[in-house]
């Protein structure tokens, strides 16, 4: 593995002109050191949880729980169909105060806020930890816990992730690596991403032979309170809390516009329509989706006049909405006829 790239003092000039286009991992160090927050985190586990919980709305929130057997990794039981860990909701100070109450044990059991809006649960935490790279549109989710680790997953979405408390170490690897990282199934997710089932810290070579090219493209980025780190769209990411007392920041946002963001349902399709065919049927179809979707060969209607592109012209939004409903009616016809 190679050290992910890491710069200082980024602008947002900077990082929309040179390092979001390029479509690769890069730490921001420093990004957030200002933040409020940050330095609270610095002084002491105590004061970022009062400053926290001083900002805190009412009401409960949702956070996984796991015995200390686990080791912190959150990840299937003996089955795919089962979870090694549990699902509770509590005050959000109390789950704080939980935290500090086992940041002496050994082998304390493992404790997770994953991806709770900050709006809902900290709605005054905006108010001197603003991102400086995006708009405000662009809404926080926090991640709390202690020393816990996260399998190999992708968000089909930019991300930028800033540790405000504890350390995190990112394992990630680029999205062509897909076939050498054995995902999980789609409809037994952990929490909505497939994940890998291969552990890149105690590598099975015989179960997972592909594994050792995925580990060789992989990207080391080790972050603490105040640093950031950009992950592009779609690529693979694995995540260890390395402190008893973590805080991460993350910020997702895509450039696609808003009907171009569930591709999910054009792969799930293909899977059922097309995989399953006799292979010289198949490749009568990936040349169908190289041409017409991908444009391997330019764009598959540039002989056209503009007027009778149809289905291959760029659709404006209104233009793929009709579509859409065009494509679902026909869907519904055909489970129809599958009764």
């Amino acid at each position: 593995m190679q050290p992910c790239k890491s710069v200082c003092d980024v602008t947002v000039a900077a990082f929309t002109r040179d390092i979001a286009p390029v479509n690769e991992p890069v730490v921001l160090r420093g990004l957030c050191a200002d933040w409020p927050s940050v330095k609270a985190a610095r002084e002491a586990d105590c004061q970022i949880a009062a400053y926290l919980k001083a900002r805190a709305g009412g009401g409960s929130i949702e956070f996984l729980t796991a015995p200390p057997t686990i080791k912190g990794e959150f990840f299937y039981g003996d089955t795919l169909q089962t979870r090694n860990f549990q699902k509770s909701r509590a005050a959000f100070g109390d789950v704080l105060d939980r935290l500090l109450a086992l940041a002496a044990e050994a082998t304390p059991p493992a404790i997770y806020i994953q991806s709770t809006p900050v709006d809902d649960c900290l709605p005054a935490f905006r108010t001197g930890n603003r991102m400086p790279l995006l708009p405000d549109s662009v809404s926080p989710r926090i991640w709390i816990g202690n020393a816990v680790r996260i399998q190999t997953h992708y968000d089909l979405s930019d991300n930028i992730a800033v540790v405000v408390a504890g350390k995190r170490r990112f394992t990630l690897f680029p999205p062509n690596q897909l076939p050498n990282l054995y995902m999980g199934p789609f409809e037994q997710t952990l929490a909505g991403s497939p994940v890998s089932l291969a552990d890149i810290e105690n590598p099975d070579f015989v179960r997972f032979p592909r594994l050792r090219d995925a580990l060789d493209t992989g990207q080391l980025a080790e972050l603490g309170p105040g640093d950031a780190l950009f992950i592009p769209y779609g690529w693979r990411h694995h995540v260890r809390s390395l402190s008893t007392f973590n805080v991460l920041v993350n910020y997702w946002w895509t450039d696609s516009p808003s009907h171009l963001q569930a591709p999910y349902g054009a792969l799930l399709h293909a899977m059922l329509m097309v995989r399953d065919m006799p292979e010289r049927q198949r490749d009568v179809w990936k040349t169908m989706f190289d041409h017409f979707v991908f444009g391997t060969h330019g764009e598959p209607g540039a002989h056209l006049q503009p007027d009778d592109l149809g289905m291959m012209a760029r659709l404006t939004k209104t233009g793929h909405e009709n579509a859409f409903k065009t494509f679902v009616q026909g869907l519904v016809r055909q489970v129809q006829s599958f009764r």
